[in-house]
């Protein structure tokens, strides 16, 4: 079943095309992670999705209705930044719960549940009472997921997860990331990151110019690039 589809998507930033008539399907459950080189409207296009940018022209619809309404949005859509955005004086439990609390008019026990459930997902069980200050920047993001899922979405963003952490907390949050995707969450994914590409994508899109130039599964993505853009893309990030 379609999730998620775009069709058409413009959108300009002054005399510069971000987006350039994307056209994009994700079906239920699926994980499409979308890379390419900087400039090339990755972000743009999962921004646009979440509405923090109004595309130009074209229609986004979720589950076949059009996503107009930001709040409804909002409670649908969950994501992740670069940046983990965490209320630095609220603890981790705090961060997770406030949005249940304010949206969906869930009480603070029914919260505060839902907060140390998830937080035991993204292992961090024990952490509840920290203040972001006090945890590293891998738990840091890992409380950002959580946040995220604590809506319930149907579909979860990540923009770039982990560029802002150091080397050896990446692998932790893309282990989460994994872990989200076999449970059946539905995942758009922007991300240098190949590994978990090819570990957990079913498939990856290329962006170019504000367009989407290649969409194949891993094996084809990496083995047979489908664009010869594509092509000097992996040998410069992968050094073939």
């Amino acid at each position: 079943m379609t999730l998620l589809q775009a069709r058409g998507l413009v959108k300009r930033f002054g005399s510069f095309t971000a987006l350039d008539g994307v056209d994009l399907d994700l079906q239920r459950g699926e994980r499409l992670v979308i890379c390419g080189p900087s400039g090339s409207g990755k972000s743009t296009l999962i921004r646009c999705i979440n509405r923090l940018e109004q595309p130009d022209a074209g229609t986004i619809t979720i589950e076949g209705l059009p996503m107009a309404d930001l709040q409804a949005l909002r409670r649908r859509v969950g994501m992740v930044f670069q940046q983990f955005n965490l209320f630095p004086n609220l603890t981790a439990r705090e961060n997770i719960a406030i949005a249940p609390r304010k949206l969906l008019g869930l009480s603070r026990a029914e919260a505060d549940a839902r907060a140390e459930a998830l937080l035991d997902r993204v292992q961090l069980a024990g952490h509840a009472d920290k203040l972001p200050s006090g945890l590293s920047g891998g738990q840091q993001q890992r409380v950002a997921i959580a946040r995220a899922l604590a809506m319930e979405p149907v579909l979860m963003l990540f923009d770039e997860p982990t560029s802002a952490l150091d080397p050896e907390m990446i692998r932790e949050v893309l282990d989460v990331m994994v872990e989200l995707g076999q449970g059946g969450m539905s995942m758009i994914v922007v991300t240098h990151e190949m590994g978990f590409a090819r570990r957990a994508a079913d498939r990856i899109g290329f962006m170019d110019q504000g367009r989407i130039v290649a969409m194949a599964p891993p094996a084809q993505f990496f083995d047979a690039p489908p664009h010869p853009r594509l092509v000097r893309f992996l040998d410069n990030i992968l050094g073939h």
